[in-house]
């Protein structure tokens, strides 16, 4: 790789590491191409194939650029033809171009993005075409882009994402917490943060809850079925559901959380924590980089901890995955394009340039992910996502759009303001839920 491709990437990156945070589905319905339309392709890597990315230019256009310039120069004869689609109306051109059989060769999704389409045969099975190549990834992130109920699996994954808990340093020390020991499970994190409110004489509170973010995906850390086994419908009014939601309006009625959070996202989130207005921050590791920019105060003050789990025991990762459609007339080339752009050194090489993570495991064991022997907080962030991701998983189920997370959101903010019990919440939650889904 050629040293001008690593340069660190910062605050343009945040729209890069946004979607794969983000959970929206497809609308309108695509048409299946013709079975297998690539089947009589010869298997020699040659020739022209489409890749297309979303949103990564210009910030890491030398980057991409390098890497195609790589795989020309290892399979003399082809060519990539580069593509970035703005994120503002890639959700309807994707599914335009589906259902008019055009997308690219090699193009690049997340789990909920590409699920609606796997589900309608839009993509080559990896199980099919490259089943040796399984074992090389994170299994977690290889299973994100199968479909419930399918055999095979449509994506290659590409590179990841997974959540750490920072938290100040001083506020534990001065609520009497050990600041060499961060919390690691949802009990450890809610007595903290309500020590730290406690003792703080209201002037910081202990965490902020940012339930858009959040809620669901700390019930499926809790153990809670999301979804009924065969994913058609939403399930997860159970008791411990109840009892988390009771835990939060507990939470939020005594003052761990600020009185102004319940109806705020993430971006207010890291706000207050820059502020020194909560102790307590579970979020990407990326986010150390923006600390630093905006509030070199607190950032000095900031450790890190491994990311929250509950009784499931399971760590979330976001996935960013490359596909290849049954329309493409160039199998071989886009196959064998989409494995390189994925392999371990190229993973590695942007990792270095944006805090995301490989998905091939041996791209995990190189020092840049095992050694924090340099005593920055950043490499210790960096290991502990990378010692999450062998068995972190994809928590969050495609279904969670937008429209759901609004109804399911919507109740639990009525449950802490004490309008509804925890029950009723999660009842309702559930009904509005699979009225959405049309269930």
């Amino acid at each position: 790789m050629t040293p001008t491709r690593r340069r660190r990437a910062t605050l343009p990156a945040i729209a890069l590491l946004a979607l794969s945070l983000t959970a929206c589905g497809l609308s309108g319905s695509a048409t299946s191409p013709e079975p297998d339309a690539a089947s009589d392709q010869p298997a020699e890597v040659t020739g022209k194939i489409t890749f297309s990315t979303l949103q990564l230019k210009p910030t890491f256009t030398e980057y991409i650029e390098g890497v195609i310039d790589d795989f020309e120069a290892e399979h003399p004869g082809t060519e990539v033809e580069w593509i970035d689609v703005p994120f503002e109306g890639a959700q309807e051109k994707i599914a335009a171009d589906a259902a008019a059989g055009t997308l690219p060769d090699v193009i690049n999704l997340n789990p909920n993005f590409a699920q609606p389409l796997e589900a309608e045969g839009i993509f080559l099975d990896l199980e099919q075409e490259v089943p040796d190549l399984r074992d090389a990834y994170v299994p977690g992130a290889w299973d994100t882009f199968q479909v419930p109920e399918q055999e095979g699996s449509f994506g290659f994954p590409w590179y990841l994402t997974s959540e750490v808990t920072m938290y100040n340093t001083a506020m534990f020390e001065q609520a009497g917490l050990d600041p060499e020991t961060p919390p690691a499970t949802f009990d450890e994190l809610y007595a903290a943060a309500e020590q730290i409110a406690s003792t703080s004489d209201g002037k910081v509170w202990g965490m902020h809850p940012a339930l858009e973010n959040r809620f669901l995906l700390d019930l499926a850390k809790e153990g809670v079925p999301l979804l009924s086994e065969d994913g058609t419908e939403w399930v997860f009014n159970t008791p411990e559901a109840v009892a988390h939601v009771e835990r939060l309006t507990k939470a939020y009625q005594d003052g761990v959380f600020p009185p102004d959070s319940l109806t705020e996202d993430h971006t207010k989130e890291t706000e207050a924590y820059q502020a020194g207005r909560v102790a307590l921050f579970p979020s990407g590791p990326n986010f150390l980089t923006i600390v630093e920019e905006n509030a070199p105060d607190i950032a000095k003050a900031t450790g890190v901890g491994p990311q929250i789990t509950g009784a499931s025991d399971a760590a979330n990762m976001s996935v960013m995955g490359l596909l290849v459609p049954k329309t493409t007339e160039n199998k071989a080339t886009a196959l064998a394009f989409a494995e390189f752009m994925t392999n371990a050194e190229n993973q590695l090489e942007f990792s270095k340039i944006v805090t995301i993570f490989p998905s091939v495991t041996e791209a995990l064991q190189d020092p840049y992910f095992t050694d924090d022997s340099d005593g920055t907080v950043e490499s210790h962030a960096r290991r502990l996502s990378a010692e999450q991701l062998e068995n972190a998983r994809n928590l969050l189920p495609v279904q969670y759009d937008d429209r759901v997370k609004a109804a399911v959101v919507g109740k639990v903010q009525l449950a802490m303001k004490g309008e509804l019990s925890a029950q009723e919440a999660m009842d309702q939650a559930v009904a509005e839920a699979n009225a959405i889904t049309g269930r």
